[in-house]
């Protein structure tokens, strides 16, 4: 290339070098060909893994051995190694560049709209990488704009692309950046001021975004926070306090907020996202601005929102007080606050989801690199391929099944002119309940009826007496002595006398299950009722012979046992509550 082309070629713009690729309607990352230089470096090939290592589960309860563990279908898979690929030979066709797949044959397929989830505050950091088949190279230089903060015990170490997840999406307070003196408390710290808890299902069919107001009345557990040198300090809780102070307020990371939400829903919070006011601000810069409706005319000189009652397209420091305004709608309260985000994070899903986002390689580029720049996240979700990974498993929920909705609560009793709240001691255990147990709160479409049947159909038929039951228990990934627990209670106060504790499982389970033969079923049944097990946890096959040689039922309680005598089974309908969906426009009153 002569010294006019490489100097264009050391100007391209990123943005430009995206094109459409018509076999797989993805825009891909097109790197210059060998020779020319690149923006954005090539990636190495990958090379193979060292041998994995083996693992074995903590002890959890203790016994001598009673089963056979080398039985066929007991072993787990063996860790697996990457193995690097095969060597082209001459005259075969080069492999294709980074982010490129191989042609297909048949008609190309149309461009499929790619649903992104976008939040405000700490809220839009779900944006996370918009750019569908990134090529790594990109990916990777995308992972060094984002901030990641080790929060111990409180996140997972990684992210699963075949479970359910719970991330907590922090917005603070905290003034960093030109233009925002107006806004928060100039000295804060960086308080937890919005937060939202996203539910994603397993299926990936819904989500369940629940709201947690800031003056919240909650008790903060003691938490842990690392330090510069490597070494955790011990932040004591206090009880009646603000949630939003169970961040920044003596020191409080992050995962002190996550451990705040598990000790006031129950639900346990695998990771986090956080960013601060610029986010709201150069996001929705980044997008060209997202469609807002209000109801009437608006003018709050403390956000100085000043709108005409209509449609507005807003982007920049207008966005920010309009999520930030809480004198113009409603009671002029946190709660009505709350609800005009959701309809702003409603709004920004379907502008990300049209036409003129996704069809536009240079707002993907702006919009990656703006929300990258805005985000901090816990160490589990930092990686390059875990943050692709998220991504491509939040586009998949369709938007029309994204639910709105904010921890129920009432004014606190305690003050005679309420400003706090408290959790609705009736109405806030059955959302957390549903959102544990993974359930829409919007109509889903049910894939697999007939399988569905099929399983319901393991509790239907006759049930043996219970001292007929004989049944081995082991302990899965339950708490420490859940077995001899169990045990002790079968035999004590429900009559099951022919059972045995046999210690810990091989692996651990997520859920409690039982194994039986077909000629057992109706102890299978009966068994079930006495725990309270769903038929989901029946599990027909083959059961084991005890220590006396005779066939029993195999009892393997898993993560989700919650003691002898405490009911499994979940709930199949979520309660009604007062709630939104993303796909829905709403104009703010």
């Amino acid at each position: 290339m002569d010294a006019q082309g490489r100097g264009r070629a050391d100007n391209i713009d990123p943005a430009d070098q995206w094109v459409l690729n018509p076999n797989t309607g993805e825009y891909e990352l097109r790197l210059t060909p060998s020779g020319a230089q690149s923006g954005v470096p090539r990636p190495r090939r990958a090379t193979p893994s060292a041998a994995a290592r083996t693992r074995t589960a903590p002890a959890r309860d203790r016994a001598t051995p009673g089963r056979d563990r080398n039985a066929p279908g007991r072993d787990r898979d063996a860790p697996g190694t990457d193995v690097p690929g095969p060597r082209r030979r001459r005259g075969e066709p080069p492999e294709p560049l980074p982010g490129r797949r191989r042609g297909r044959s048949g008609p190309p397929k149309k461009s499929k709209a790619k649903k992104i989830v976008l939040w405000t505050g700490g809220t839009m950091a779900l944006v996370l990488v918009a750019v569908s088949g990134a090529a790594y190279a990109y990916l990777k230089h995308l992972e060094g704009n984002v901030q990641t903060e080790d929060v111990g015990d409180s996140a997972k170490d990684g992210f699963s692309k075949d479970e359910a997840f719970n991330l907590l999406i922090i917005g603070t307070d905290k003034r960093t950046g030109a233009g925002n003196e107006g806004y928060g408390d100039k000295n804060s710290v960086g308080h937890a001021d919005t937060n939202i808890l996203l539910h994603v299902s397993k299926d990936r069919t819904n989500a369940t975004a629940m709201s947690i107001p800031r003056d919240l009345i909650v008790d903060v557990p003691d938490c842990k926070a690392k330090q510069e040198d490597g070494s955790e300090k011990l932040i004591r809780g206090t009880d009646n306090v603000r949630f939003n102070t169970s961040l920044g307020q003596a020191g409080r990371n992050p995962g002190c907020t996550m451990d705040t939400v598990k000790a006031v829903t129950g639900i346990t919070v695998d990771h986090f996202m956080m960013a601060d006011f610029n986010a709201v601000k150069t996001l929705t810069s980044a997008v060209g601005g997202v469609e807002v409706c209000v109801a009437k005319d608006v003018n709050d000189p403390d956000s100085h929102l000043k709108l005409s009652a209509g449609e507005h397209t807003l982007e920049g420091e207008q966005a920010l007080a309009f999520v930030r305004t809480r004198h113009s709608f409603g009671n002029h309260g946190d709660l009505d606050r709350i609800k005009v985000q959701q309809q702003f994070l409603g709004s920004l899903m379907r502008k990300m989801s049209s036409g003129n986002t996704l069809t536009s390689p240079t707002k993907l580029y702006k919009l990656a690199e703006a929300a990258t720049k805005a985000l901090t996240v816990d160490t589990g979700i930092g990686k390059v391929n875990t943050l692709k990974d998220m991504a491509m498993e939040l586009k998949k929920v369709p938007t029309k099944n994204i639910t709105f909705t904010t921890v129920p609560v009432i004014d606190n009793p305690a003050e005679k002119t309420p400003v706090t709240v408290v959790v609705s001691p009736t109405a806030s255990q059955p959302v957390f309940d549903a959102i544990k147990n993974d359930v829409s709160f919007t109509a889903v479409k049910q894939k697999a009826k007939k399988e569905k049947a099929a399983v319901a159909a393991r509790l239907k038929g006759s049930r043996s007496d219970a001292s007929d039951i004989r049944v081995d228990i082991y302990n899965g990934g339950a708490a420490a002595g859940s077995a001899q627990e169990t045990l002790n209670w079968l035999q004590n106060d429900e009559g099951v006398l022919k059972s045995s504790q046999l210690g810990n499982a091989d692996e651990t389970l997520g859920k409690t299950t039982l194994e039986y033969s077909p000629d057992q079923a109706d102890q299978a049944r009966k068994l079930a009722d006495l725990m309270g097990l769903p038929a989901s946890a029946m599990k027909p096959g083959e059961s084991e012979k005890n220590s006396q040689g005779l066939p029993a039922i195999v009892l393997t309680l898993g993560k989700d046992f919650k003691g002898a005598g405490v009911s499994l089974t979940t709930p199949t309908k979520a309660p009604d509550v007062d709630k939104s969906t993303a796909d829905k426009s709403v104009c703010a009153k």
